[in-house]
């Protein structure tokens, strides 16, 4: 998909960014700056060296914008409504009152890895800095539809439609309105999230209020919700039934692909990225949306043969572990690493990734050349 303002320029090129720090603030280690991508709007990728920990510190969490952020403000109201009994209007300072939830997951913008995939395709040329693991804490969608009286009939077949305060830059470019289905809705582990990594969202991460739908691409993941509504067809519009589509069936580096054989990019795919390689130590990360990860390997012979690596953190579809190998002492010089991991439906990551016309789910073998003493 060519991205909302996308759609109006190229792909950016990185440039370093920090945001601002208060006389009274310092960086916390394991911080470091993003990098922009494009001119406008904010767009900010995570540094590589940082997947090498269970979560990204909020300051270095990749950022992805369509319009732009809107104005900060933290008593914007939140309306359920559409097939229900009973709308409702939540602030914050209602989500609070109602039963807390904290989950640890992976954002990942569909996007990210567009760059590798060849023959290049539009819109922005994220590397491998368009994800990040955070911990998010919220109220379960599930309640919040429940407490609005969602009809028992729609359980199966509806979709959620969601909508955020970001506004497009003219009349003419649509308006970003996504929806799930509802059996997604109603999975435990959907959440209207109100603050992450312990603290209030921040701006750029969607205050006052976000969805968070673990496993699944980041688009879901709607920003300054303003909207939840119940509706008995998915959302209208381009953002919908036209962006973020993938080919049903697989198809051939630079092939068109007609809608009717194209699919919602939902849940990701199996991925590991090496954040570091130094000496004789590599670390990582890995993940999957449809399964916990079973295990990572590590070839050093350009993948003749693997070995095993550590996993460190708790396992869970759509959660990243960290991952650890030594690279024994007898080898020098200039070193070339492959990672790749599986899941536990058996789900491996592939040697080369499957193209596709908007560039999505980017997950090859991953690998990292450096020298070793």
């Amino acid at each position: 998909m060519i991205g909302r303002r996308g759609l109006l320029r190229g792909a950016g090129v990185a440039l370093a960014f920090a945001s601002p720090l208060r006389a009274d603030e310092t960086r916390e280690a394991g911080e470091a700056v993003l990098h922009q991508l494009g001119a406008d709007p904010q767009n900010l990728s995570t540094p590589q060296h940082l997947f090498t920990q269970l979560t990204i510190p909020t300051r270095s969490f990749f950022v992805r914008s369509h319009f732009g952020p809107p104005a900060l403000d933290r008593d914007r109201a939140l309306a359920i409504e559409g097939l229900v009994t009973s709308k409702l209007s939540l602030k914050v300072a209602d989500l609070e009152a109602l039963p807390k939830v904290t989950v640890t997951a992976v954002l990942q913008c569909s996007g990210n890895g567009r760059s590798f995939h060849a023959p290049r395709v539009p819109g922005l040329q994220w590397d491998h800095g368009a994800m990040g693991q955070a911990t998010f804490t919220g109220v379960r969608l599930k309640d919040l539809l429940e407490k609005a009286g969602l009809d028992a009939a729609l359980k199966k077949g509806a979709h959620v439609h969601l909508r955020g305060a970001d506004a497009a830059p003219k009349p003419s470019v649509p308006a970003f309105v996504r929806s799930i289905p509802i059996e997604r809705a109603l999975d435990p582990g959907t959440l209207v999230a109100y603050a992450m990594n312990g603290e209030p969202l921040t701006l750029e991460h969607g205050a006052p209020m976000r969805l968070v739908v673990p496993g699944w691409a980041g688009d879901h993941w709607v920003k300054w919700l303003t909207r939840i509504a119940v509706e008995k067809t998915e959302a209208p519009g381009f953002f919908m039934q036209t962006a973020y589509k993938m080919p049903i069936e697989p198809v051939e580096p630079g092939a068109a692909v007609p809608p009717e054989k194209m699919r919602t990019a939902t849940t990701f795919p199996v991925k590991s990225i090496i954040g570091a390689a130094k000496d004789h130590a590599i670390a990582g990360v890995a993940f999957s949306g449809e399964a916990p990860i079973a295990k990572v390997e590590v070839s050093l012979d350009g993948g003749k043969t693997w070995k095993p690596a550590t996993l460190e953190g708790e396992a869970g579809a759509g959660r990243w572990q960290v991952f650890r190998f030594t690279v024994p002492a007898t080898m020098t010089g200039t070193l070339t690493a492959h990672a790749r991991a599986t899941d536990a439906k058996g789900n491996v990551q592939p040697e080369k990734a499957q193209w596709n016309p908007s560039g999505y789910f980017w997950n090859a073998w991953h690998s990292a050349t450096w020298s070793a003493a």
